[in-house]
């Protein structure tokens, strides 16, 4: 019972019980014994309990319209669930499974308010966080993040130690963390590793090759499987695929982890990928190997910082200038994802393209590759779209999405769907010729009976599936937001053919030419929910890009200039991003 006590006395939402109101506390909790894969509770269910995890971990999950279940987050040891909708009496608002083998203490709703009668200082004190939680991001899930891994090579020829003890050191920066290899935990109970875990705040359970029953055990007891292969070898199933693809498992996060000797070069993630079921994955170059690990270790743990680029015609060289200052400031980015030219950009980002190799390659594709001049009859658009798929494999050649250092993803819209959709594999300069796609301007992308256009008429700051991907800290960077299409004639006072042709001859427009009105017809819809998506931001970036128009290709340096000291005058600031969860 001490033990017991000591434990509730930890846990925020019971601090300002006395020793009393712990030790009765800790009488009307009733222990529950949860397999991994063991329903808790179900969406929609009355609420008629709390419960707090006492070993283990619980997976937060939401039904989706297509019947997917997707996971929303986790609840580990030492964490409360199910205690907003009792206090709030609603119905649970997601269902939760164990995530692996699991104690919970169940408090029930009787039990909870018998505690709040006797001791009503303490308990509303309760009462009043979790009020809190609620108003904070109401309908949003509280989740945390992992704490044990288990490590779980494809074969002995993957050097899963030297990763394991890389990992460790990169995790140890983020708090205390233990590597338990066979050797160590042979013989030992699940008691024993309860206790590393009780001390620890992260847990590597490294699966030796040929150790069955200890990998075994490993995977029963791990939040997450870390799944390393040797990137040049041909895909093959694990050795224990089944339990990692079953039901119960397939509960819980798998990350494939590609090694590479040397830079990124086969391009097998896609068929290592077909492996596993619902898997992410991820690259460790041997020429970048801490950092590339440094960055696994941030997105395993919530640490992580994504990049969401918008739309903008030629304004959208201004991320250029804003990837550059944050790379100063030293912040990692570790995914990426855009629409239009954010997603172009975005790309070069994810190759881990150099400042310099940035700024000359999309010059070169950009300003002295004119990528809008071969005009056609506008049967479908202004543009045949040859000369930007040229430009755009010129500068990515054929390489799969899958195969980029960093996780990355475009956003196109499917007309024939009228649905947003989300890419993050398949060949990269076709998703990005679709992404660019600006309806009339550019032809759009036709594949497998699909029409895909630029994502921007839906969603020109992304920002939604980087949340949904549990990604620590957004950055967005909107360069569409100040666009203003003016004219400066009326509509029946139009001057004549001749005099509209003398103010062309000197450089001047009363009114914008067909392509301005389409690429900005094109992004006008997707405005209306740009503010909830803009709330989706740890950290928002909006460079003034008023003296810069969409179709100012010309502008190159000067709107690189402009993202850039935006960027910096922020960030000088003290601005950083505000690590929601």
């Amino acid at each position: 019972m001490a033990e017991l006590s000591e434990f509730l006395r930890g846990i925020d939402l019971f601090a300002a019980l006395d020793p009393n109101g712990i030790a009765e506390l800790a009488g009307e909790l009733e222990p529950l014994q949860l397999p991994g894969g063991r329903l808790l509770f179900d969406e929609g269910d009355t609420a008629d309990a709390l419960y707090v995890v006492r070993s283990g971990s619980l997976g937060a999950y939401r039904r989706e319209p297509n019947g997917v279940v997707a996971l929303l987050g986790m609840i580990g040891a030492g964490e409360v669930a199910g205690e907003i909708s009792l206090v709030a009496q609603s119905p649970r608002p997601a269902l939760l499974r164990a995530l692996r083998d699991s104690v919970v203490l169940r408090l029930s709703a009787a039990s909870f308010h018998r505690l709040i009668a006797k001791y009503p200082q303490a308990m509303m004190r309760t009462i009043a966080m979790t009020a809190r939680h609620l108003l904070a991001r109401p309908g949003a899930a509280r989740h945390s993040a992992p704490r044990t891994f288990a490590i779980l090579p494809h074969g002995a020829g993957v050097d899963a130690h030297d990763f394991a003890r890389r990992l460790a050191s990169a995790l140890s920066h983020l708090g205390a963390c233990a590597l338990i290899d066979a050797t160590t935990g042979r013989d030992r109970d699940v008691a024993w590793l309860q206790a590393i875990e009780d001390t620890h705040r992260y847990v590597l359970l490294l699966g030796d090759a040929g150790e069955t029953a200890w990998r075994e055990l490993c995977a029963r007891q791990a939040d997450v499987f870390l799944l390393p292969v040797d990137a040049a070898q041909p895909a093959s199933p694990w050795p224990e695929v089944a339990y990692i693809n079953a039901t119960r498992s397939a509960l819980r996060p798998r990350h494939l982890v590609l090694l590479h000797r040397g830079d990124i070069g086969c391009g097998r993630a896609a068929d290592w990928l077909a492996q596993l079921h619902e898997a992410t994955h991820h690259h460790v170059r041997g020429t970048h190997v801490d950092a590339d690990i440094a960055r696994v270790a941030r997105l395993l743990t919530g640490r992580s910082m994504g990049l969401v680029l918008s739309g903008g015609g030629a304004r959208g060289f201004a991320h250029i200038g804003v990837v550059r200052a944050l790379r100063e400031a030293g912040q990692h980015i570790d995914c990426v994802g855009g629409t239009s030219i954010g997603a172009i950009i975005g790309a070069g980002v994810a190759a881990d393209w150099s400042d310099d190799a940035m700024f000359d390659n999309y010059r070169r594709a950009f300003v002295a590759g004119r990528p809008l001049r071969d005009y056609t009859f506008p049967f479908v658009s202004l543009t045949r779209g040859r000369r930007v798929s040229r430009l755009l494999r010129e500068a990515f050649g054929e390489r799969d999405m899958l195969d980029l250092p960093l996780p990355f993803y475009a956003l196109s819209a499917n007309l024939t769907l009228g649905v947003k959709q989300v890419h993050r594999s398949g060949p990269l300069w076709l998703w990005l010729r679709a992404a660019s796609a600006i309806p009339g301007v550019l032809p759009p992308v036709f594949h497998r009976g699909e029409v895909f256009v630029d994502g921007a008429v839906i969603n020109n700051l992304p920002t939604d599936p980087m949340r949904a991907a549990h990604v620590g800290d957004i950055v967005g960077v909107d360069i569409g937001a100040d666009d203003a299409l003016c004219a400066q004639v009326e509509e029946f006072a139009l001057p004549s053919a001749f005099a509209l042709t003398l103010q062309r001859l000197r450089n001047r427009s009363l009114r914008p030419g067909i392509l301005h009105i389409l690429l900005r017809a094109g992004m006008i819809n997707s405005e209306a929910a740009s503010a909830a998506r803009r709330a989706q931001t740890s950290l928002l970036l909006a460079p003034p890009m008023r003296d810069i128009g969409l179709l100012d290709w010309h502008k190159y340096e000067q709107a690189i200039d402009a993202g850039y000291r935006h960027a910096r005058e922020v960030l000088g600031r003290g601005a950083k991003p505000r690590g929601l969860p």
